[in-house]
C-alpha cells in the first residue's frame, strides 16, 4: 500500500474524481493507493463467489456490490472501499446516496464487510476494526491467507487465518479461524466454508 502525496480531498471530491476507479481508499483526506496483488484479488474472487453461493441457495435479499464505498463518519474524510461486502438490498431504500452513487453510510445497510489482509496489515487489524465498529457493522471478517498480520493479532506461530469479528455491546469479539477450520458466522450460520475453500491454487 502506498500513501501517495496529494492535496486533501473530501469525500465528496474523492468520490468524483476516483470513485470508478477501485485500487483507491480515503482515510482522514489522504488518498491510498491500496495496490492489490493478483492473489489477494483470487482470494477476494473466491469469496465472493462462496457468499454469493449461499446467498442464492438461502434465498436472501442481499447483494454483492462490485463497487461499493463505505463511509464510516459523516464528519471525517474517509471512504473506505471492503474487498466484499454484502449488502441488504431491502434497507439500501434508507441510503441516501445510494441511487446517485454507491455509497454506503448505514451500518443497517451491511450484513457483513470482509478485508483481505496484504501489506496494509495494521490497518485492517486496528482502524478498520475501530471504524467499522464504531459505524455498527456487525460483523467484520480480516482473511489474512498469508499470515501477515502481527503475533498480537493471529498469534504465534505466524500462520494463515481468517478472524471473524462480531459485535458486542458496540466493540469486536473477535475468533480466529485456521486451515482446516470451519468459520462460525452469525451473519451466515449455515455457511460451510473454510480458509482453505478461497487460497489461491
Amino acid at each position: 500500500m502506498t500513501y501517495t502525496p496529494t492535496k486533501l480531498l473530501t469525500v465528496d471530491s474523492f468520490i468524483e474524481e476516483y470513485g470508478a476507479q477501485t485500487r483507491y481508499e480515503l482515510a482522514d483526506g489522504e488518498l491510498i493507493d491500496m495496490e492489490p496483488t493478483g492473489p489477494h484479488e483470487t482470494v477476494a474472487g473466491k469469496l465472493t463467489s462462496k457468499l454469493n453461493i449461499k446467498i442464492d441457495q438461502q434465498q436472501l435479499p442481499w447483494v454483492i456490490p462490485t463497487r461499493a464505498i463505505v463511509r464510516p463518519f459523516a464528519n471525517v474524510a474517509t471512504a473506505r472501499r471492503p474487498d466484499v461486502v454484502v449488502l441488504d438490498e431491502l434497507a439500501l431504500v434508507q441510503e441516501p446516496l445510494w441511487q446517485r452513487e454507491p455509497v454506503i453510510t448505514l451500518a443497517s445497510s451491511i450484513k457483513l464487510v470482509v478485508e483481505v489482509v496484504s501489506s496494509n496489515w495494521e490497518t485492517d487489524y486496528a482502524r478498520k476494526v475501530e471504524e467499522y465498529s464504531l459505524l455498527g457493522i456487525t460483523e467484520y471478517w480480516i482473511v489474512d491467507f498469508l499470515g501477515l498480520g502481527g503475533i498480537a493479532f493471529i498469534g504465534r506461530p505466524k500462520q494463515p487465518t481468517i478472524t471473524v469479528c462480531q459485535l458486542v455491546d458496540d466493540e469486536y469479539e473477535q475468533r480466529q479461524f485456521r486451515l482446516g477450520e470451519r468459520i462460525v458466522s452469525q451473519a451466515l450460520p449455515e455457511i460451510k466454508l473454510r480458509l482453505d475453500d478461497v487460497l489461491p491454487r
